[in-house]
């Protein structure tokens, strides 16, 4: 039985974690607009700030109105501007996901703020998480297994908006003693689907 709450502020030893607000505009347009750190997103980086706000709005500051939600903006504690983001979905897969500015790569603030939502996941209740990246994007990989997912299997997806063919390789943490327990609705929906010798 999951603990309904909604984006609880966490601080760690160097981020703080917390809502999206709408003076992050300036921001979030720089998160968004990072064309190396979205490469292997689904969406299209917006072309101006009034792009950004929309997606402000829809996938951040919406939320926010639920019951219970995950989305946080990753904000050094030096100034408490979001340099990244971490979010849990709504539908029964708990897709984890996760993106960092590509200035703030390799200082380990992605794994930092990742455990640190994913303790937070599994001590409200949550039965597992899953999460999926892009085979050509082992960077992803590398912190989904840092912070104690394991790999499950690939699968070929045709990604929307981008309208591409992308071999996925979903991984998963299971919090309940049902430590067996694998989600399958990836495997079963497409076509293309196997499990790779061995991980990344």
């Amino acid at each position: 039985m999951k603990i309904i709450e909604n984006t609880p502020m966490i601080l760690t030893d160097r981020l703080i974690l917390r809502r999206f607000r709408e003076e992050d505009l300036p921001d979030f347009f720089e998160i968004m607009r990072d064309e190396q750190a979205n490469t292997f997103l689904p969406w299209f980086c917006p072309k101006d700030e009034q792009e950004a706000k929309t997606m402000l709005r829809e996938n951040y500051l919406s939320y926010y109105e639920k019951p219970s939600a995950y989305r946080y903006a990753i904000c050094r504690q030096t100034d408490n501007r979001p340099i990244g983001y971490v979010v849990l979905g709504e539908a029964d897969s708990y897709d984890f996901g996760y993106g960092l500015r590509t200035p703030f790569w390799h200082h380990g603030f992605m794994r930092e703020a990742a455990q640190a939502v994913v303790d937070r996941i599994a001590a409200a209740g949550y039965p597992y998480i899953t999460a999926t990246h892009d085979r050509n994007n082992p960077r992803s990989g590398a912190v989904m297994r840092a912070i104690g997912m394991h790999y499950c299997y690939s699968y070929e997806e045709q990604w929307q908006p981008k309208n591409i063919p992308v071999i996925f390789r979903m991984y998963q943490l299971n919090f309940d003693p049902n430590d067996a327990y694998v989600y399958q609705r990836y495997w079963e929906q497409s076509a293309v689907r196997f499990i790779e010798s061995c991980e990344p």
